[in-house]
C-alpha cells in the first residue's frame, strides 16, 4: 500500500515477458541475470518488485506503482532494454533471443486475499511446472 497526496493505493500489475517465439533460452545463468537486471532496473522506475520466478521460456513479475502513471512506464523500459544487456553479457543469445515481449499484463488491487495473493501464489506455483 503506498500513499501519495492523501490518496491511498495499491496499484499491483501481474506481468508475464518472455523470448520471441517462446524459445527455452532463460537457462543456464541466464534467468539469473535476467532477475538481477530486473531487480535492480525496478527501483529506478520508481516500482517495487513484489514477486518473481522464471522458467526457460517465460518470467512473470508481480509489482506495485502508482497508477496514475500506469504500468506502461515501468514495462517498456524493462522489456526495451533487458534483451540486449543479456545478448552483450551472453553472445550465444544474439540469435536466439532478438527481444522480450509481453505475454500478459494485469492489474488488481489489493482487498485482503485480493488479486495480489493470488498473484504471487500464482507466480510461487509456477516454477514446479
Amino acid at each position: 500500500m503506498d500513499s501519495r497526496h492523501h490518496v491511498t493505493f495499491d496499484g499491483t500489475y501481474h506481468i508475464g515477458f518472455c523470448p520471441t517465439s517462446r524459445r527455452n533460452v532463460l537457462v543456464n545463468q541466464v534467468d539469473t541475470r535476467l532477475k538481477k537486471f530486473l531487480t535492480t532496473k525496478a527501483p529506478e522506475l520508481q516500482t517495487d518488485s513484489v514477486e518473481m520466478e522464471g522458467m526457460p521460456d517465460h518470467v512473470y513479475l508481480l509489482v506495485q506503482c502508482d497508477p496514475q502513471c500506469g504500468i506502461h512506464p515501468v514495462v517498456k523500459p524493462l522489456q526495451g532494454h533487458t534483451a540486449p544487456i543479456l545478448r552483450q553479457v551472453f553472445p550465444c543469445l544474439k540469435r536466439r533471443l532478438p527481444a522480450l515481449t509481453v505475454d500478459e499484463c494485469g492489474f488488481g488491487g489489493d482487498r485482503g486475499a485480493g488479486p495480489r495473493a493470488v498473484g504471487k501464489r500464482y507466480i510461487a506455483e509456477q516454477k514446479g511446472k
